[in-house]
């Protein structure tokens, strides 16, 4: 016995272990399962994009001149008014002097015309109206002396001269006073010429006013192109501004997820170099046509609200709602075999592992959404592509099915790459 005594214990170890190993194998493999829960589920597709203006201003003058002062600096943000650029103007100045010195000349002439040449007119044609009166009397006088016999014909055609000169004289001071009245010709010139310095005197302001370049709407300075000294013409862009007002997103989106998005969808932005300033925006423009170039498609959203820190092409990374179920069932994507084809998972049915069809509605993000096939509170086995169904199996400790989400009272957001 002393003999075989160490080939008996060998023997009885071998045994033991060999009944250890097939209670374990009769008990099953070790497997993870998770829970199946109610949770609200929101679906969201994770682009990145750019922040843009909905337009820019390129400001540039409209004369040529030398710069004389920039009182501005890019990034610098400007009232509608404010002064950019400005120009020298010394000549366009002693322009605008000039034809206002004209202006004052023409309505001179005018009242000239209204305070001398009209009441000159009206006296003349008075004297003259006089004259042919006394011409018509002295006429009159000689007739009646030459049919008497007291004077001859030459008196008389000496008479009738004085008579015609005079109506003539009559006639011509009644002309210069219907020149010089409100309706006359002269008048006419004269206030013709008058509105023509001021036009002139207005064109000589406009131009000299245009050696001041000044914003046309609020906003920010974001590109220059200019400095004090430069000869600039008309056409030369000189400042880019971006005006104040709508804030859009700009982003790509693969055209795989364009059945995901329609207008008005909610989404959630930051900006890359501020990650934790979230802000709201809303899904505004959907571009008709995809880029055939990298397969995406473009879309706009506009910021309602934007916060300070937000700059003109600054890179932001955008979460847009697509879509939203309240009291969803949820079961792990770990779970699921078959998701494109006909999904199943693996059902802890005591100790064993049965195969159950599934129909699932959003997935994203580690987490599908059950439409029938499991109830809440069942357990299904996780990541056992090798587990046959209807094998015995042995149980992990069990983790709720949205373990992938954030793990708080609000919604999950399940993100879908873009």
């Amino acid at each position: 016995m002393r003999r075989y005594r160490w080939h008996l214990l060998t023997a009885m170890l071998v045994l033991l272990c060999a009944a250890w190993l097939g209670f374990r194998w009769w008990l099953g493999p070790l497997v993870g399962t998770q829970v199946v829960v109610v949770h609200d589920l929101v679906q969201t597709l994770v682009a990145s994009g750019r922040v843009q203006a909905p337009h820019r201003l390129d400001v540039s003058v409209q004369i040529t001149g030398t710069v004389r002062r920039i009182p501005v600096a890019e990034g610098q943000v400007v009232q509608a008014g404010d002064v950019l650029v400005e120009l020298h103007a010394t000549e366009l100045q002693a322009t605008a002097r000039q034809a206002a010195i004209a202006v004052v000349q023409a309505q001179a002439r005018l009242r000239q015309l209204q305070e001398v040449q009209g009441p000159v007119a009206v006296q003349t044609l008075r004297q003259a109206a006089s004259g042919l009166a006394s011409a018509r009397a002295t006429l009159a006088r000689s007739t009646a002396l030459f049919n008497q016999g007291f004077i001859g014909q030459a008196a008389l055609d000496v008479a009738r001269e004085a008579t015609v000169l005079a109506d003539a004289q009559v006639r011509a001071a009644q002309k210069q006073v219907d020149t010089t009245a409100a309706s006359g010709s002269d008048y006419a010139l004269a206030l013709a010429s008058v509105a023509s310095a001021q036009a002139n005197a207005q064109a000589a302001g406009a131009r000299t006013g245009y050696t001041l370049l000044k914003a046309p709407v609020a906003g920010t300075l974001i590109a220059r192109s200019v400095e004090v000294g430069d000869v600039v013409q008309p056409g030369k862009v000189l400042m880019t501004l971006s005006p104040q007002g709508r804030t859009q997103l700009v982003v790509a989106i693969d055209e795989k997820n364009l059945a995901l998005l329609a207008l008005g969808q909610p989404a959630l932005g930051s900006a890359d170099a501020y990650p934790h300033e979230r802000f709201t925006a809303r899904l505004a423009y959907i571009n008709p046509g995809v880029n055939a170039t990298t397969g995406a498609v473009e879309v706009k959203l506009d910021v309602e609200a934007p916060p300070a820190v937000l700059k003109q092409d600054m890179t932001v990374s955008v979460d847009i709602e697509v879509a939203r179920r309240a009291s969803a069932l949820l079961v792990p994507l770990s779970a699921v075999h078959g998701v494109d084809t006909a999904p199943w998972v693996l059902r802890l049915e005591g100790r064993r592992a049965m195969r159950r069809p599934v129909q699932l509605g959003l997935r994203s993000g580690g987490v599908a959404e059950v439409l029938g096939g499991v109830l809440q509170g069942d357990e299904v086995v996780v990541g056992t592509a090798d587990i046959a169904a209807g094998a015995r199996v042995r149980r992990a400790p069990t983790t709720p099915a949205t373990s992938a989400a954030p793990a708080t009272s609000a919604a999950p957001v399940i993100a879908a790459p873009n």
